[in-house]
């Protein structure tokens, strides 16, 4: 039967097939590869075959067998089938959107090894603590202590049970006084709730914020003696830009609630967004979240436990301690030193945090760009009543009885432990790299 009139190619006889084409149609026929043939299609098959007029013989193609073309019933068409017959290994046979399946799959089995790998080589990178040489920038001791302080009376930003008072209302309730050995702060005892003043809507306390602003690469030695303790009591020794909160951070020292006895000193960074520790870390203290936002988790920031009796009775029975707080581009590192292990370096007045033991709370740059995040820090000392982390209920309820404020306005005696006593604050400032 001839071919159907619209094919869409010329006849096998106008057909010069490659020579790889020709050797396997000699092979396979025995013909001669220019032998002459007259071209004929079987529609039935949609097969190709060819007479030869040396030999009289009839075969089909072995050029079609290579590169079959399909017939296609009521077109009158052929649908070129590009590799039939070939293994599913031989690329050669690969369509267009076999090719496009490999890429994708390839592409997919790089993500699946790499990203992994890219993700856990950051998580355990760690920065460079390499030795800085401090020198003193600031002293805070004696009678003169806090004329380095502003004494903050506004609202209280946490929500406290509280009056913040000026310096001359302090000095009138005896709530700030120093001395040659010490400076403290503490919490009014005198007024009750029936008292003139009262204490029906806040107690008296006291927030100070120093002048002078620190940046990084400072070193900061606090002295502490004692330690606020009481239910209601939310006492804090912290660093923080209040103008510009917490777009320039907050560094939490020393810090705790309701303090009946002894309680875990909690460590604590306070940020906004792009600052995380879920990464390599060296400290010896717990920590707990991961995110330094401080919009998340209730506002708790990323903090570390110290340890037991890091802060209350125990604390300030065995005299206190020294807390060292290392803010440098590398990250931010925290000490506690009980009385008796402060290091020699640090009572000599020549700091050495690379010679000093694991740090107890470890904050590194790896996720977290120290440098952005914490600028223009005060030094700030309060002790806070209730508010939203001490007077939640829950919270409260754990150790304490009643409700927080009633107990704040009614117990005026029961805040005679509610007292910070500092030694002294020094401020060590980095004049450089020692290799």
């Amino acid at each position: 039967m001839a071919a159907p009139s619209q094919l869409p190619f010329r006849p096998l006889e106008y057909w010069k097939p490659p020579k790889a084409v020709l050797h396997i149609r000699a092979r396979s026929t025995n013909l001669p590869q220019r032998s002459p043939s007259v071209y004929s299609f079987d529609s039935e098959k949609g097969k190709e075959s060819f007479d030869s007029v040396e030999r009289k013989h009839t075969t089909y193609s072995s050029a079609t067998e290579i590169m079959k073309n399909q017939f296609v019933e009521g077109t009158g068409e052929f649908e070129r089938q590009d590799g039939v017959g070939r293994k599913w290994y031989d690329v050669k046979g690969w369509g267009k959107k076999v090719w496009i399946g490999v890429a994708a799959a390839v592409v997919i089995l790089i993500i699946v090894i790499v990203v992994p790998v890219v993700v856990t080589n950051k998580k355990n990178k760690y920065p460079d603590y390499s030795r800085l040489s401090y020198s003193v920038s600031e002293t805070y001791s004696g009678e003169n202590f806090f004329d380095n302080f502003d004494y903050f009376t506004g609202y209280d930003p946490s929500s406290g049970f509280v009056h913040y008072v000026d310096s001359v209302a302090a000095a009138q309730y005896n709530l700030t006084y120093a001395s040659t050995s010490s400076a403290v702060l503490r919490v009014d005892t005198s007024v009750n709730s029936s008292s003139v003043p009262n204490a029906s809507t806040g107690r008296f306390s006291v927030r100070i914020t120093s002048k002078k602003q620190y940046g990084t690469n400072n070193l900061f030695i606090f002295d502490v003696k004692h330690t606020p303790t009481g239910c209601a009591t939310w006492p804090a020794l912290w660093l923080s830009d209040p103008s510009n909160w917490p777009t320039n951070g907050e560094i939490d020292i020393m810090e705790a609630v309701n303090v009946v006895s002894d309680t875990q000193n909690q460590m604590t960074l306070h940020t906004t967004k792009g600052c995380s520790m879920d990464v390599k870390r060296k400290d010896t203290g717990t920590d707990l979240q991961s995110s330094c936002l401080n919009s998340t988790n209730g506002n708790a920031g990323c903090g570390v436990d110290a340890g037991t009796s890091t802060f209350g009775n125990t604390f300030n029975n065995n005299g206190g301690g020294v807390m060292a707080m290392e803010l440098r581009t590398a990250g931010i590192r925290m000490w506690q030193f009980a009385r008796a292990s402060i290091p020699s370096d640090i009572s000599a007045g020549s700091p050495d945090p690379s010679t000093w033991p694991e740090a107890t709370a470890d904050f590194p740059n790896t996720n977290c760009d120290i440098d952005t995040h914490f600028r223009n820090q005060s030094i700030i000392a309060n002790i806070d009543l209730c508010g939203s982390w001490a007077g939640d209920e829950t919270i409260y309820a754990q150790s304490c009885p009643g409700t927080c404020s009633d107990y704040v306005a009614n117990n005026n005696t029961a805040f005679a432990n509610a007292y910070w006593e500092f030694g002294s604050f020094v401020v060590y400032s980095a004049n450089g790299t020692v290799s």
